[in-house]
């Protein structure tokens, strides 16, 4: 199952070209700077920017190619803009079930209530838009894109316009959405936590093309790529809740390379978490050390080593080969005579449990 999309097109001061191919399941991210094209090709998805010669096909469903072209409003997908643009004169239960008019009850996937129940806005049904904050009407906009049932729902910047405090707000829900419903989502964001937070496939744009692209546990730890050389570098790994240790207030996490050890969590065990490790934060020993306060150690092999700056380097580990990122400097690399292939001890003195 998968989104392949072929598209062309020139204006004044700026070209898309991109040929790609992507998953048609889960979050995939479109990612990169101001102007580089992702709204672009996320309208061009659409229908809204006409591209004569491109070629779209969501799964089995061909939306243009040569003389076909599926008007937008043809298109079984949802769209979430910037701001949720609600009818000001429509209550929000209104502006939900203004969409459903083009959805035949037969086609219709995600009953109005389900969509209802997953954003959490039943108490606004009866009040119109100017009476909720700015997370609560974009979780409207959300429940009214998928209230069409969208066969693909595309996001563009979502929560650009929201404060921090909003932000956490909606992240929840947006989770909740990847957990419960089989619906493909391409997701246009600039934000590094949105994106490692929500995203199972990354999209790397750069002045209108696709630069790189692929899962983003890859992306994020793939040395030739601009992401691992800023200080912000890192990795993130798919854990499952394994047990809780009440008597330290502690959570266990176990991945392929072993255990983590963070803060307690009030999760079931069998969950599966997504943890994230700033390459800052990962030391490397030759020996496993035992008088230290660090929990999380973890037997790994040296992969790659690429210069970051004058004086350090970024080290690619492999433990239980999961890749992991170490931001260490050349002279403790000199030291510890680190090459690739050679067993080490990876200390993650910090991590993040994104939820």
């Amino acid at each position: 199952m998968t989104i392949q999309a072929r598209f062309k097109l020139h204006k004044e001061d700026f070209s898309l070209d991109v040929d790609l191919r992507i998953p048609a399941r889960g979050v995939t991210a479109l990612f990169g700077p101001s102007g580089c094209g992702k709204t672009t090709l996320l309208r061009a998805i659409a229908g809204l920017e006409h591209c004569p010669e491109g070629f779209l096909q969501v799964d089995k469903m061909l939306w243009q190619q040569q003389q076909l072209f599926v008007p937008p409003h043809r298109r079984p997908l949802g769209y979430v803009f910037q701001e949720a643009s609600l009818f000001p004169h429509l209550s929000i239960r209104g502006n939900l079930e203004y969409g459903l008019k083009r959805v035949p009850a037969a086609q219709r996937r995600v009953p109005l209530n389900r969509a209802i129940e997953l954003l959490g806005i039943s108490p606004f049904l009866g009040r119109k838009p100017h009476k909720l904050s700015g997370g609560e009407r974009q979780r409207v906009a959300i429940a009214r894109a998928l209230a069409v049932s969208p066969r693909l729902m595309l996001m563009d910047e979502p929560l650009a316009a929201l404060d921090l405090a909003r932000k956490q707000e909606i992240l929840p829900y947006l989770e909740s959405l990847h957990r419960e419903l089989d619906i493909p989502v391409i997701y246009v964001s600039h934000s590094p936590d949105e994106v490692a937070r929500l995203a199972d496939h990354l999209v790397l744009m750069e002045a209108g093309r696709v630069s790189a692209s692929g899962p983003i546990t890859q992306m994020l730890t793939r040395l030739d790529l601009p992401l691992t050389q800023g200080s912000d570098a890192e990795a993130l790994i798919e854990a499952t809740v394994a047990e809780h240790d009440e008597a330290y207030q502690l959570t266990y996490l176990d991945f392929p390379g072993g255990r983590f050890t963070v803060a307690h969590k009030d999760l079931p065990t069998g969950t599966i978490v997504r943890l994230r490790i700033i390459a800052r934060d990962v030391s490397i020993t030759l020996e496993r050390q035992s008088n230290t306060s660090i929990l999380n150690i973890f037997p790994a092999t040296v992969d790659e080593i690429v210069p970051a700056g004058s004086a350090q380097v970024t080290v690619r580990l492999l433990a239980g080969g999961v890749p992991i990122l170490s931001r260490i400097t050349r002279k403790s690399a000199a030291l510890l005579d680190l090459t690739p292939g050679k067993t080490v001890y990876a200390q993650a003195k910090s991590v993040a449990l994104l939820a």
